[in-house]
């Protein structure tokens, strides 16, 4: 299998916000916002007004969803995500004393001002409940939800972010670290194993591919990639692992390479308390995302929940090549769909693809 994408190294260590160390952020808590009781305030209004007028979750969008008293905190998550340290942990979005349904409802039309939200799962879902409860959703081989550890990793889409609804009995803390600190710190202890990272490695779909679609990628996606000194992160064991294991399974060179990747992202690691009401939110271009293990619920009361969205921002990042590293891990199946996209009737179609690799590229949206 060939690389598709012969980047080359950035020797050269990262100085931009987002190569962040834990230390950085107990120095710096700009990262960690609350809702004001008139931001809080916004939410409630604009799920009762999208009461009023009959808008469902699909319809909603900045225009019909206002939330005028938020433009500030929504502009420092932008600046966050984009320009800053990749991630912000927001405390106070209104969740007690709510339906799961209006939860939803004012979460995502939050998140339709801080971008484009789309589909994740075999559901076609745009809310994906984390739970190993009942609302779990299908989703192939994936096992969200599990209360083991999840290891550091990104996601699929620009963004992701989650809303915690209900915690598990013994609260386990979330974890974050910064991609572009790892990749620093291999320029520092391992410079040498940079350029295989780079060269990437195929990602499965999960049994999530339409029945047209290949099983994997079928191309390699870097680890790490860079345009102008711009480095972006593309890095999920468990996908790259299950492609891998449709053919020859890594060589113990691989084994040990992805070892030391989950090593340094461990030793980068902050971690901190979810709690109801809580959302972060990371850039999944440089930001790895995970958590503690926690006990099984010992009841559906019990269960711990969360919403997950994922979204796509404008400007997020210069690529290298914008279908392998952005979208080439997306498209496939009903993941990766808009909102407009399904109502337009186009979810369950193929994604559109470059013929030469295969790589999807996305829809007209004006279409």
């Amino acid at each position: 299998m060939r690389s598709m994408l012969p980047t080359t190294v950035l020797r050269q260590p990262i100085t931009e916000p987002s190569a962040w160390t834990p230390r950085d952020l107990e120095n710096d808590t700009s990262w960690d916002l609350t809702l004001t009781r008139a931001e809080a305030g916004d939410l409630v209004r604009a799920l009762e007004g999208a009461h009023k007028a009959g808008i469902g979750l699909e319809h909603v969008a900045v225009e019909n969803f206002p939330l005028p008293n938020c433009a500030g905190v929504i502009s420092r998550i932008q600046h966050a995500l984009r320009d800053g340290r990749g991630f912000a942990l927001l405390h106070g979005l209104p969740v007690e004393g709510h339906a799961r349904e209006d939860i939803a409802l004012m979460y995502w039309g939050f998140c339709a001002h801080l971008g484009l939200g789309v589909t994740q799962n075999s559901d076609g879902g745009l809310i994906h409940y984390v739970t190993e409860g009942r609302l779990r959703p299908n989703q192939g081989t994936r096992g969200v939800g599990n209360p083991g550890k999840v290891s550091l990793h990104v996601d699929l889409a620009d963004c992701t972010t989650l809303l915690c609804v209900r915690q598990a009995a013994d609260s386990p803390h979330s974890q974050l670290a910064s991609s572009t600190a790892i990749h620093n710190a291999f320029l520092a202890r391992a410079p040498e194993h940079l350029e295989r990272l780079y060269q990437g490695f195929a990602w499965d779909r999960q049994n999530e591919h339409g029945e047209t679609e290949a099983p994997t990628t079928g191309y390699r996606v870097p680890v790490f990639s860079q345009i102008g000194g711009v480095v972006s992160c593309r890095y999920n064991r468990n996908w790259i692992t299950k492609a891998a294991m449709r053919g020859d399974g890594f060589t113990p060179e691989e084994s040990e390479l992805l070892d030391l990747l989950d090593e340094l992202a461990q030793e980068h690691a902050f971690a901190f308390p979810f709690q109801p009401g809580d959302v972060q939110f990371v850039n999944n271009y440089t930001v790895l995302h995970g958590r503690a293990p926690h006990k099984p619920a010992a009841s559906e009361d019990d269960a711990r929940v969360l919403m997950r969205i994922w979204f796509d921002m404008d400007d997020i990042r210069p690529f290298a090549d914008e279908p392998i590293i952005r979208h080439g891990i997306i498209s496939h199946g009903k993941l990766g769909w808009t909102a407009r996209d399904l109502v337009a009737g186009l979810e369950g179609r193929v994604h559109a693809r470059r013929a030469e690799d295969r790589a999807p590229l996305r829809l007209d949206r004006a279409s």
